[in-house]
């Protein structure tokens, strides 16, 4: 096999001729990738728990303020707005940020830019908690800032380390993990957030460090990178590099982006909708039974991505089957919300069966999207779609509120027809081959 056919055969593949199993391929990636496709099960377990906490840690980190920020508002004394500032600075930063993260890891390498970011992540999240304590909100916000920053070298790069590590079927269900990790963290924070608040209100700022110490911990000893060589091109020829991928691939990829930019983007809109009717009458739900609630639909998303993940391995067609019909759900669940949303059980049921459709999507585009290229440039194509999701979660709960100001019923007509753009996109743009490879 010459040097061309093998660079050619790195990327996303979207014929169906492909054999469905390239060896040649795989022990090629074997050698230059340090042997770790030949780990055991038992080593490669431990990984994908490394790995996993990353994603984690990051949402817990921004997730769990959540339920005190309305008594962060009042011991503060600052507006509704500056306490709202706490959530999307820090994911406006991190998603201004992440793009440069990802040059760095393609540049050097991987644990090279994740480790200085858990420790910025970590030691920013303890100045927050003693802004707080010093009721001080000018450090509190800027801490916050320097959280995103930190963050922006976490999860993003690490969905394109498990494209390093890994490959074939074992790349997919690594990505799905991941993707389980990051929701099980949606999932756990306001739980969190809520019992640690019972000891005094401003615990879950020191709380997070201990959890980004474990991840930090993690990744420095269950993880050893493999031999990669780093893109070594001048910023004008990587950025050009990167722009022929988008001259070639440029449909699908912005396709898949839009795709799973808005997934977030409802998923956290839909919840902080949810989030609002539930603390008002007739309901008054508040604190940790409120939690529990907000997690019902985030469970459903966990558990689909996870099992989609170890499902859809390299399938393309599967791959495919699975984001339109996830997709179809997004539409048919957020449609129906439009008239059922007076109804606490019907319009949760709903929003459930629009988190499976989310939890079926997710894992399919990231195992596309880092498959897309070669290792060399893996790191800015993911900080890209990542970044996108991270201004997906930044504006959902803001412009949902504007929307609730306006009608309910408007907000699930825009949400289902974005949705329906999004179905549209992929079904026409977005056809992998039988396998991606």
């Amino acid at each position: 096999m010459d040097a061309a056919k093998t660079k050619q055969k790195l990327r996303i593949t979207f014929t169906s001729d492909i054999p469905e199993e390239d060896t040649a391929l795989e022990s090629k990636e074997r050698s230059e990738g340090g042997g770790q496709s030949k780990q055991r099960p038992k080593g490669r377990i431990w990984e994908y728990i490394a790995l996993a906490t990353v994603p984690m840690v990051m949402v817990l980190g921004n997730s769990m303020l959540v339920p005190i920020l309305p008594t962060l508002q009042r011991e503060l004394g600052v507006s509704k707005f500056q306490s709202s500032l706490v959530i999307s600075l820090f994911s406006v930063a991190a998603a201004l940020v992440i793009p440069i993260a990802g040059y760095l890891s393609d540049r050097f390498n991987r644990k090279a830019v994740i480790i200085p970011g858990l420790i910025l992540y970590g030691g920013a999240g303890i100045l927050a908690g003693f802004g707080a304590v010093w009721h001080s909100y000018g450090t509190l916000i800027t801490a916050r800032a320097v959280q995103g920053i930190g963050a922006a070298a976490t999860a993003p790069i690490a969905m394109a380390f498990v494209g390093d590590l890994y490959k074939a079927g074992t790349e997919s269900q690594a990505l799905g993990l991941i993707e389980a990790a990051n929701g099980t963290g949606k999932v756990i924070s306001p739980i969190l957030g809520s019992l640690f608040a019972l000891l005094i209100w401003y615990a879950p700022f020191f709380a997070f460090p201990v959890f980004c110490f474990l991840s930090l911990a993690a990744m420095i000893f269950m993880i050893k990178e493999p031999n990669r060589k780093g893109n070594t091109k001048p910023i004008k020829e990587y950025i050009h590099s990167i722009g022929k991928i988008f001259k070639k691939d440029g449909k699908w990829l912005i396709a898949s982006f839009f795709a799973g930019s808005l997934a977030l983007f409802i998923l956290f809109g839909v919840l902080f909708f949810l989030s609002e009717i539930l603390e008002k009458p007739p309901y008054s739900i508040d604190g940790v039974i409120k939690g529990f609630v907000l997690a019902i639909p985030l469970f459903a998303m966990v558990c689909t991505a996870y099992i989609t993940g170890n499902v859809i391995r390299k399938n393309g067609v599967l791959i495919r089957w699975l984001m339109n019909i996830g997709l179809a759900l997004m539409v048919i669940s957020l449609g129906l919300a439009i008239f059922f949303n007076k109804n606490l059980y019907v319009f949760i049921g709903l929003l459930t069966f629009s988190s499976i459709g989310t939890g079926l999507v997710l894992p399919c585009l990231n195992t596309m999207i880092t498959g897309a290229v070669e290792k060399s440039e893996r790191g800015m194509i993911t900080s890209l779609y990542s970044s996108l999701r991270f201004f997906g979660v930044a504006f959902g709960p803001p412009l949902f509120g504007w929307l609730m100001d306006i009608s309910h019923r408007i907000v699930f007509i825009t949400v289902s027809a974005l949705s329906l753009i999004a179905l549209s996109l992929v079904f026409f743009l977005v056809k992998p081959g039988k396998k991606v490879a």
